[in-house]
């Protein structure tokens, strides 16, 4: 079921893209949701056939996090890591970015910042490049294509910790294309 809350995508200045969106959930579990190997699995998918096949984070300050996608039928594989640059649970957290495949655009500064009001949290999650063409280069991609879909996942996440269910996502959860063989 799509999600009452929306993603938005805009440029700031020169260098950096912002996105924002919502979640009907406390803060704290949202900060969790984003630092624990086993709950960024259940939720960052990216779009349709894609799945998480690696999830590695060491949270620190100056610890490491790898992620990788595969392809279900391609079984090509998208990666991306960097380093915890700040921790402050649960309202800020950051990290630089480089991903596998544009690489020859450097490294971003990804800076998220979580604010509550009523029981629902604000994310808001702001990219810095290292230059304008790499900007454009992110807002030409069609990101939106592969952040909502996620989010509708971490919805899901959400709502089953705030209501002391398990937190994982099911295949029941997942598009046809996307679910595991031999799983639940």
């Amino acid at each position: 079921m799509p999600s009452k809350h929306h993603l938005s995508i805009f440029p700031q200045g020169d260098l950096e893209v912002v996105m924002t969106r919502d979640f009907d959930a406390p803060r704290a579990l949202v900060y969790d949701a984003w630092t624990k190997p086993e709950l960024v699995k259940q939720w960052l998918h990216g779009p349709e056939g894609w799945f998480m096949s690696r999830c590695e984070i060491d949270l620190r300050i100056g610890g490491a996090y790898r992620f990788e996608m595969t392809h279900r039928e391609s079984r090509e594989v998208m990666g991306w890591g960097g380093v915890y640059t700040e921790l402050a649970r649960p309202r800020q957290f950051a990290n630089t970015e480089r991903f596998d495949i544009t690489s020859s655009d450097g490294e971003s500064l990804v800076t998220h910042v979580l604010s509550e009001t009523d029981g629902v949290t604000h994310l808001e999650s702001t990219m810095r490049f290292e230059t304008k063409a790499a900007r454009e280069a992110t807002l030409s991609s069609g990101i939106e294509s592969g952040v909502e879909p996620s989010y509708e996942k971490l919805d899901t996440v959400l709502s089953n910790m705030a209501a002391g269910a398990p937190a994982r996502v099911t295949n029941a959860d997942l598009p046809a294309c996307e679910r595991l063989e031999n799983t639940p």
